[in-house]
């Protein structure tokens, strides 16, 4: 079977929602790439046996930068206030697909991987997002809510080549994350994030559920399959927007697609005035809990936060309110940018030493469900 006919067979497959294996037994978490890494099988399976003990912390370029701070050895804001570094890095590889040498954040990838290799061997779990810019060009990055934009990269698309060179690029870097031992580093990739909103390209205003499951499925088949990417867990990631399961599913390109099920929510109202966060969220996550359970996924809120956190006591009694006692893998927030120039304001989500938070955020991490870096490599993941 030539390449043209494999991408067309794909094609149909994802239409008809068709190769969707069966979810495996409770007790197992078996990744959707059946090639997996030893390493990633392991995590895969240890997040699911962690869950039940608690939910790791995680925070977005965490040892890039901070508030005040850029790049310095060993630096961490999350570490200063706790004592320990956060157990998930957030990463991003937007910008890689056009071979820029810096990410849309300003994060070299050189420093990236070495980041990433740093976290890694102390025991912590990497998630990493991708902001890809429009196949339209360049002008509005990932913002481009042109519709055909997905059309124009699935096969037999006029960008269709295109899209295969920046998933080439995205290969190379995968490819390259190993460690001192020079083992491939397990990822949990969320491409497409926030997929239900309409806000991205390839947002739900910007293309069909099926053109965004034939995206999804073609991406994962072509840096499985023709790159031979095996170090990847895949996170399906939504808004905040659904309010039924079946809104929340609506683009699920499929269990043997699927590691991990996910949505982003941010805190926008005054805690103190506002009960919505904690009501919405936990809704949410009994919608999530149920999805997971019946299709064996792992689950998480794969964005969260409050910009500055102007509430004192927002960890403990808003967000650890609001996660509760479900059994997410992790939670994680926004990156601790500083100044914005372009928003002209602070841009942060984490505390840092002498914010308001800072002591509610140590109790935050003194609770008994609450998990970093620390405390998860004792727990051996990738073993």
């Amino acid at each position: 079977m030539n390449i043209k006919t494999r991408y067309a067979s794909l094609l149909l497959a994802a239409l008809l929602g068709a190769n969707c294996s069966p979810a495996q037994p409770a007790a197992n978490q078996v990744p959707a790439d059946k090639l997996a890494t030893a390493e990633t099988v392991h995590l895969c399976n240890n997040l699911k046996k962690l869950a039940g003990k608690g939910y790791m912390f995680g925070h977005q370029d965490d040892l890039a930068y901070g508030v005040n701070w850029r790049y310095e050895n060993g630096r961490s804001d999350v570490k200063e206030v706790a004592g320990n570094y956060p157990a998930v890095y957030g990463w991003e590889l937007g910008g890689l697909e056009a071979n820029e040498d810096k990410n849309i954040d300003g994060v070299p990838f050189k420093k990236m991987r070495q980041f990433i290799r740093e976290g890694y061997e102390r025991g912590g779990v990497i998630t990493i997002s991708w902001h890809a810019r429009s196949p339209f060009g360049a002008a509005k990055g990932a913002w481009d809510t042109t519709h055909g934009s997905v059309a124009s990269i699935l096969p037999g698309g006029e960008n269709h080549l295109m899209y295969k060179a920046w998933l080439d690029e995205l290969a190379k870097f995968f490819l390259s994350l190993k460690n001192s031992q020079g083992e491939a580093i397990p990822v949990l990739f969320r491409p497409f994030h926030e997929l239900t909103g309409n806000w991205f390209w390839w947002g739900r205003n910007a293309c069909s559920a099926e053109q965004f499951k034939v995206l999804w499925r073609f991406t994962q088949y072509y840096l499985q399959n023709e790159k031979k990417v095996h170090n990847l867990l895949y996170v399906y990631n939504t808004a905040s927007d659904f309010k039924t399961k079946g809104e929340f599913l609506e683009r699920y390109p499929g269990d043997d697609m699927v590691d991990m099920i996910s949505f982003d929510s941010y805190q926008y109202d005054d805690p103190v005035k506002s009960d919505w966060f904690v009501k919405n969220t936990s809704m949410q996550l009994d919608m999530l809990t149920a999805i997971a359970t019946d299709k064996n996924k792992l689950m998480a809120i794969a964005e969260t936060g409050y910009e500055q956190i102007p509430f004192a006591s927002w960890w403990t009694e808003t967000l650890a309110k609001a996660i509760g006692q479900h059994k997410i893998s992790y939670v994680l927030v926004w990156r601790n940018h500083g100044y914005n120039q372009w928003m002209k304001r602070m841009h942060y989500y984490a505390p840092y030493k002498g914010h308001g938070s800072e002591a509610d955020f140590v109790k935050f991490y003194q609770l008994d469900n609450t998990l970093f870096e620390k405390d998860v490599a004792n727990e051996k993941l990738y073993e």
